[in-house]
């Protein structure tokens, strides 16, 4: 494989781009508004002046952080950004003039010098420095009157010149400020049509918070609830769509207890922000992904499966021998509550709109299955049960259903509502019918549950589920994943959810690093 050693000028031969880098390239081109629409002095802008005034507010946000994420800490003297594709400065501290040479300089330093570096130090603005200590990401360099700091990002290289005392290392701080990253975003509620991929700034992992590069996330019906405006994220949680995701550790926030190192496989259920390259979880959120599960795989566990062992074992109380219907049998929750009933040695029975997802169903475990659309699926239950009726129902729909949930729920049987796809309203005399059951309605939502409880659910079922996803395990579950669309395609992948034809997870892939 042939190496790098310079950075390619733009438009080379050697800059062929990679996935990420087209996506990123269209994300910036994505939503600039037409040069007309937009007026300056009474007249229409040229696409020449809007990239001015675009070139001139970036280089405000880059002189906003020299200023206050360095000069204001007080622990350096002069900072300036290079931009390593154009190999010039785009912004610097009043009076600290970078010259051109020496910006090349510092750029070949980490693409083609780093040994030499290290050896011999550099030049710069006519001033020898030594090395102190340099890798891929940093290089101090010292001489009698003070230091130099050199930090790259894959856009910027940040130099500063500091005295002693000073602490430099804010400069790694300041410079992380500076990353992007790919995710999923809609200006304004609406179909999947308004989804686009955006440019947006790389979180930074905060107390007891665990920063994941993200290989695949999964759809949910709550993302194309966001999407829509009807179920925005609980307070502090990213409005990036995303309820799960896997990846690879690849930041510690402070406070971490050591369970997780850089470089581990995991799965992570989430609030939020999985639908980008990168997502901050609370540490207890995380769970490992099983020995030779793919990140594809592992992508479709965490909101589906925590969901259904949620409303299974800490909402429905199952116990053995139990009988259970499941709505919507062939979802992600679906298929997940089928092989965990299974587990729980008792008896799925299911709903599903096609005979296509009646037999996917059969074929992961459910012991009968019936056509909602063609019929009555609480005679169907009635007689399969003997007349007896089900002890559990998990129900995602809501409002249409509820005369025929009653009809075949079982004396003391528990209905557990996790979702309204039908609508809440609900006419008749429910409390009536359900009083005359010694039923009990109990309902749900994961999403907005606090740390503590998510901790809880991830831990009981990484303790008591999770093995039976590795390979020796009896019985051995497994995720069913539908389809697998790259970010770039999630308007896609939303159509097909919309329209109710995916059978189990639908996958979102992230681009390769550059």
């Amino acid at each position: 494989m042939a190496t790098r050693t310079g950075p390619p000028a733009p438009g080379s031969p050697g800059s062929h781009q990679s996935e990420r880098e087209r996506l990123a390239e269209r994300a910036n081109q994505k939503r600039d508004p037409p040069a007309a629409s937009i007026i300056f002095a009474g007249k229409p802008r040229s696409h020449q002046e809007e990239d001015l005034v675009s070139r001139e507010r970036k280089m405000n946000e880059l002189q906003a952080l020299l200023n206050n994420s360095l000069i204001r800490t007080k622990h350096v003297e002069n900072a300036a950004l290079i931009n390593i594709n154009e190999r010039k400065v785009c912004a610097s501290t009043f009076g600290f003039n970078v010259p051109e040479e020496n910006a090349l300089n510092l750029i070949y330093a980490f693409y083609k010098n780093l040994m030499q570096v290290r050896k011999e130090g550099l030049y710069f603005k006519e001033k020898y420095y030594k090395c102190v200590r340099a890798d891929e990401h940093s290089i101090y360099l010292q001489n009698p009157d003070g230091g130099l700091i050199v930090v790259k990002t894959k856009t910027f290289i940040l130099v500063a010149t500091y005295r002693a005392g000073m602490y430099p290392s804010v400069c790694v701080e300041a410079v992380e400020k500076l990353e992007k990253m790919l995710a999923v975003y809609f200006d304004c509620p609406g179909g999947p049509e308004n989804l686009y991929v955006k440019e947006v700034m790389k979180p930074h992992p905060g107390e007891g918070e665990v920063l994941v590069k993200v290989s695949a996330s999964a759809l949910n019906r709550a993302d194309l609830l966001q999407r829509r405006g009807k179920y925005p994220p609980p307070k502090g949680a990213s409005e990036i769509l995303g309820l799960e995701a896997a990846g690879i550790v690849a930041g510690l926030g402070p406070g971490c207890k050591g369970q997780w190192k850089i470089g581990d496989a995991v799965m992570a259920l989430l609030s939020g922000g999985g639908q980008a390259e990168y997502v901050t979880v609370p540490e207890g959120y995380l769970m490992p992904i099983p020995d030779n599960m793919t990140f594809i795989q592992a992508a479709a566990i965490p909101k589906a499966w925590l969901t259904a062992f949620q409303l299974l074992h800490f909402v429905g109380k199952i116990q053995k021998g139990e009988t259970v219907l499941i709505h919507a049998g062939a979802s992600g929750v679906g298929i997940a509550a089928i092989q965990l009933v299974r587990l729980a040695k008792a008896i799925p029975i299911v709903t599903a709109g096609t005979e296509e997802k009646l037999k996917v169903t059969a074929n992961h475990g459910a012991a009968a299955g019936f056509n909602y659309k063609t019929e009555d699926f609480s005679e169907k239950v009635l007689a399969f049960t003997q007349g007896s009726g089900v002890d559990i129902i998990l129900d995602c729909v809501g409002g249409s259903y509820w005369e025929k949930n009653l009809d075949c729920l079982s004396t003391d049987g528990r209905w557990i509502i996790y979702g309204l796809l039908s609508g809440g309203e609900i006419h008749g005399d429910l409390f009536a019918r359900l009083l005359s059951k010694r039923g009990s309605i109990h309902t749900s939502l994961l999403r907005s549950r606090e740390e503590e409880y998510k901790e809880q659910l991830v831990k009981a079922f990484t303790e008591s589920v999770l093995p039976h996803f590795s390979g020796g395990a009896c019985p051995c579950l497994q995720p069913l994943v539908d389809s697998i669309y790259p970010l770039g395609k999630i308007v896609e992948a939303h159509r097909l959810m919309e329209e109710n034809k995916n059978i189990g997870k639908v996958i979102i892939e992230m681009p390769p690093s550059s």
